[in-house]
């Protein structure tokens, strides 16, 4: 089995990475692992393993990648929001047309591949209903969000013709990721964990009762892997596309979270900023949802906040 994995550097990319070579899950039996990104700061010695390092809209490496057939792709390359907003021809070449390649180059492949897309809540807007469920619109207001959208609707349809077997998972916001520049405007969501666990200030840009969906990355990964292996017979035709299960907490219980973990007085080290009311509601704004259709085909969430905080910063 060859497996090929697209932002293999990047922070879920990475952490999928890990725990394939881990080969604790279903997919343990593979005979190749493609890794496809702009840079790798390690190298495993696995031989295995290849690396293609460069732009993922150079279509040569692309091709290069997949000059064995891929039996398994992880989609996972990507400009994230807040850069994706900034530069638009850069994100439309990369998360539109060197996509739209990727997936002509495996429907040429003839052998119809599991393809996992990493796709996101943010497809369902900013103005959200009181409660969101697998029939709920999409009213993408982000570029970002639109073109996940797009490749949304080519994965459903390459999966319909047969040329493809795709699963697209909408992830919510993964934690935590490292404290450096990212692109993301929900940056923090992940910089609440690192400051707080090493008892540092930490200045939220959102109020105290901003509510949002969380995951850590372990379960995020155990998730993406588990769409892989899911067997054939059990997707539906025209539902390729899954929002996942997921933690619904504030900003406060979050902070309350942290400090319980870490015995922290959060009056004197944490502040709420209620003043970016946009950014509230992008990020601060999520109702309750429901998630039948994943959770019928076994997709996890955390559990718990406690286990959330656990997962995301590897506590025993």
């Amino acid at each position: 089995m060859h497996i090929l994995v697209t932002g293999a550097n990047g922070f879920v990319g990475s952490n999928l990475v890990k725990a394939l070579l881990d080969q604790q899950h279903e997919l343990c039996n593979f005979s190749r692992l493609s890794l496809l990104d702009l840079q790798f700061q390690e190298r495993s010695t696995d031989p295995r393993v290849a690396y293609y390092q460069g732009d993922f809209s150079n279509t040569a490496l692309i091709e290069q990648a997949l000059q064995q057939p891929a039996d398994v792709v992880f989609h996972l390359a990507s400009i994230p929001g807040g850069m994706a907003e900034q530069n638009y021809e850069l994100s439309r070449r990369v998360n539109v047309d060197a996509m739209l390649f990727l997936f002509e180059q495996l429907k040429q492949q003839g052998n119809c591949p599991r393809v996992v897309f990493a796709s996101t809540i943010a497809v369902y807007g900013s103005d959200l209903p009181e409660q969101v469920d697998d029939d709920t619109p999409l009213k993408p207001h982000l570029t970002y969000a639109g073109q996940k959208q797009f490749g949304e609707i080519v994965l459903d349809d390459f999966s319909r013709k047969g040329w493809i077997d795709g699963v697209a998972v909408r992830l919510p916001g993964i934690v935590a990721r490292p404290q450096q520049p990212s692109g993301l405007l929900s940056a923090f969501m992940s910089d609440v964990f690192w400051t707080l666990s090493q008892q540092r200030a930490f200045a939220c840009p959102v109020s105290e009762h901003a509510v949002a969906w969380w995951m850590s990355v372990k379960c995020c990964v155990d998730n993406l892997i588990h769409a892989a292996a899911l067997p054939k017979e059990l997707l539906q035709q025209d539902r390729r596309v899954f929002t996942l299960p997921v933690l619904r907490l504030s900003m406060q219980q979050m902070v309350d979270g942290l400090a319980q973990e870490f015995t922290l007085n959060t009056e004197k080290l944490v502040s709420f900023d209620s003043n970016n009311p946009q950014l509230e509601k992008n990020f601060g704004a999520y109702p309750e949802i429901h998630t039948r259709r994943a959770d019928a085909l076994g997709f996890k969430h955390d559990g718990s906040i406690q286990h959330l905080i656990k997962n995301t910063l590897n506590l025993d």
